[in-house]
């Protein structure tokens, strides 16, 4: 009984010893934790101190482009045409070789075209640049100067003849019957309906026909008589042939009326 109670005791001892420990033990990483929670809380608003939120912005001044070089005209003026005794050019100021030559390199190369013009082989130094004036054809005027340019007259060409213009050639040509007729080449004559015998109907009907410029009819309607005579009328106008009709050296179409009248024999 008193092992028992020894032994109990020194169990109770063992587990206050570890619980202990392991209270210290897990006090100790808290107290870690939130130390290095703090430091790293002030660091990083020390971080955010640095920080700067202003944009800079850099800006290339614009230069504006040079203006171009005014340029000067060269003008060579023709010496006054008055004076015939003029034979050389004259440049002021200095004689400028002319940039087409090969044989003469200029010393340096300008960017501003120079006020005199380029010297001819004759030129001289003189008051003005001027020219001699050029030595015209043997067609210049009696007694003239030789500035005035020459032109030639002629005759201005004849208007072209005037047509005759061509008469409009109508659409569709309506001719009459007595010429539709004579015109036919082929026109059969219609079949009497079987019925029609029976009771005896007789009468004409009238066929508007359409004919184009190979003579073919292109149209047939009935445009009077009985509704018994106008079918065969109508197919009967159909088949009708015809020459075709010219106005000058051009076919027409043709329209008129063909006539066909249903008789019974006795």
């Amino acid at each position: 009984m008193f092992n028992n109670l020894i032994e109990s005791t020194s169990h109770a001892k063992e587990f206050r010893r570890r619980g202990s420990f392991l209270l210290f033990t897990t006090a100790t990483y808290v107290v870690l934790f939130v130390v290095t929670g703090v430091i790293s809380i002030y660091a990083y608003d020390a971080h955010l101190e640095s920080q700067n939120t202003e944009w800079e912005i850099t800006l290339m001044p614009l230069i504006p482009p040079e203006p171009p070089p005014a340029t000067v005209p060269n003008t060579i003026h023709a010496a006054p045409t008055t004076d015939n005794s003029v034979t050389r050019s004259t440049r002021v100021g200095e004689l400028i070789e002319s940039a087409s030559n090969p044989n003469k390199v200029p010393d340096h190369i300008g960017t501003v075209a120079p006020d005199v013009p380029p010297a001819r082989p004759d030129s001289v130094l003189g008051a003005v640049n001027a020219d001699p004036p050029t030595i015209g054809s043997s067609r210049g005027v009696p007694g003239g100067t030789g500035a005035t340019p020459v032109v030639e007259i002629s005759d201005p060409p004849p208007p072209p003849a005037a047509q005759d213009p061509k008469p409009a050639v109508p659409r569709v040509v309506r001719v009459s019957q007595t010429v539709l007729v004579s015109r036919a080449i082929y026109l059969p004559k219609p079949d009497y309906p079987l019925l029609a015998k029976q009771i005896k109907l007789e009468g004409s009907v009238n066929v508007q026909v359409f004919i184009d410029e190979t003579g073919k009819v292109i149209s047939a309607k009935a445009i009077s008589g009985h509704p018994l005579l106008v079918a065969g009328a109508q197919r009967a106008a159909t088949l009708a042939r015809f020459s075709p009709t010219m106005i000058g050296d051009q076919a027409v179409k043709v329209s008129g009326v063909i006539t066909y009248n249903f008789v019974l024999g006795n």
